[in-house]
């Protein structure tokens, strides 16, 4: 990731611990005013995404560390280490609830000062809206898994206030205080599947997930392209973490080629396979023709 992006990520990050703690203020703020055990859990989900914004800050901050003695591929996969404990974070909440809405299952009220306190929490969700927005966008451009992550949890977030405040019209509109906390633990499962949801790709790529199949599509072409005085390609495969993609593979040459000509193959796909996949770090392996392939792989024989 080059500077000028590292240090956009890192601003952005920066700037969701304020905004969280604004939308938290909001939102139990309308809960205070209303009671509602619904706004409640809404507000509840929103102390989880301050302690997110913290956790990605600094998590992005280390990742984006150049490589060293200890880490010579980078600090990158630290971010999926971010996403995952705010998979969990999401849950925990979700847990926290869901505990909150059990006991007004027995003696349901319903909320005070009710418009106030939807009025409020739909400006909050408006506010999350935008950053949610603007953090997905950010996060996928520049491959950074804590920016997304952060940005799917705070989208969930939005779906819950949306979800709430439909609920707290129904409340409203049929006199059913019992809808409150039904529809308070209803928004605490639907966390726990976004929490999951964000935990399953954040593991996934610290199994060293592969590029998506457009980036290994364009891998490929940019190969085929610019593969002139070689025998063919074998063997090819990637993996992502966080902001680096690495992409590794067998280049066959005629066994008689000089060392130098085999480098200048390699630099020119080097060059080719890094415009396709900005960011990319190739590794070629130069072998002479007739050597067994080492595993299945792609040929591209002209």
């Amino acid at each position: 990731m080059a500077a000028e992006d590292s240090n956009l990520v890192r601003r952005i990050a920066f700037w969701g611990i304020p905004l969280a703690f604004g939308v938290m203020g909001l939102k139990l703020l309308a809960w205070w005013v209303t009671g509602s055990v619904a706004l409640l859990s809404d507000g509840l989900e929103s102390t989880v995404n301050v302690i997110a914004a913290f956790i990605a800050y600094f998590v992005i901050r280390y990742a984006q560390k150049p490589a060293d003695d200890d880490h010579p591929y980078g600090h990158h996969k630290a971010e999926y280490l971010s996403a995952v404990l705010e998979g969990v974070l999401i849950v925990v909440a979700a847990l926290l609830i869901i505990r909150e809405a059990i006991p007004a299952l027995q003696n349901p009220t319903l909320p005070e000062a009710p418009f106030l306190g939807l009025a409020i929490n739909g400006l909050a969700a408006i506010i999350n809206a935008a950053w949610a927005t603007l953090l997905i966008r950010i996060g996928r451009s520049h491959r950074s898994p804590a920016l997304s992550a952060d940005g799917q949890h705070i989208m969930s977030d939005v779906v819950t206030s949306i979800g709430v405040i439909i609920g707290l019209l129904l409340v409203l509109a049929t006199g059913y205080a019992i809808l409150d906390p039904v529809l308070a633990i209803l928004v605490a499962l639907n966390i726990i599947w976004q929490g999951w949801k964000v935990i399953a790709q954040s593991v996934a790529g610290l199994m060293d997930i592969a590029v998506s199949p457009d980036e290994a599509e364009a891998i490929r072409q940019a190969i085929k392209e610019n593969s002139e005085g070689s025998l063919g390609v074998h063997y090819l495969r990637s993996r992502r973490a966080g902001a680096a993609t690495f992409v590794a593979f067998d280049l066959v040459v005629p066994s008689k080629m000089t060392v130098r000509d085999a480098h200048v193959i390699c630099d020119r796909l080097e060059m080719a396979v890094h415009k396709a996949v900005p960011g990319t770090r190739v590794t070629i392996h130069v072998e002479p023709e007739n050597e067994v392939a080492h595993g299945a792989g792609i040929e591209f024989g002209r």
